[in-house]
């Protein structure tokens, strides 16, 4: 944000609002913005979600993240820790043009990993995206050096299915998530 923007808490997008009990998942609001770009700029954490070093260009993917829930119904939506009120990272559903289908994914900040935060806001997404998207299946997109995410996906019930060459992060694994029935 430049000095002469103020800082929006309006929603920006159709997001729902999900609770779970340590965590709050809403809709981006521009107050969100600051925590992205930081994440985005630190190549150790960012790299397999995609290392952004331009302060502009992390601005666009958060933007470019708002679009997406207008043309889809759908997309990363902030955790908040409910404690602090901060944004300790970004969850949802994501598919661009070039993936292979709707995807969960997921992103701690720094000062929030370790503490089971992925796993209750990917439950909640996951869930949120078979009950209220009517999903009935869905994937979570890789990048093989990524242990942690691979443990996570793993701990939520998803399989390594296959590799593929992802548009946007080159040589990808997609791991798929138990279909809805089978969480029931």
């Amino acid at each position: 944000m430049n000095a002469t923007s103020p800082i929006s808490q309006a929603p920006l997008t159709n997001a729902p609002r999900l609770e779970t009990e340590r965590l709050i998942l809403r809709g981006p609001e521009m107050a969100d913005v600051e925590a992205f770009i930081a994440f985005s700029a630190d190549e150790a954490r960012s790299i397999g979600f995609g290392y952004i070093p331009q302060r502009d260009e992390a601005w666009r993917w958060f933007v470019m993240n708002i679009g997406h829930w207008h043309i889809h119904g759908y997309g990363y939506m902030t955790i908040e820790d409910k404690i602090t009120g901060k944004p300790a990272g970004i969850c949802g559903i994501w598919n661009p043009e070039g993936w292979p289908e709707p995807e969960l994914g997921w992103v701690v900040y720094e000062g929030f990993e370790g503490k089971g935060i992925a796993y209750e806001a990917a439950l909640a997404a996951r869930a949120w995206a078979y009950s209220d998207l009517g999903m009935t299946t869905m994937t979570s997109n890789i990048v093989p050096s990524n242990l942690r995410s691979i443990a996570l996906a793993t701990r939520l019930g998803a399989r390594f299915e296959r590799e593929y060459d992802n548009v946007q992060m080159g040589l990808d694994h997609l791991y798929r998530h138990p279909d809805a029935e089978a969480l029931l």
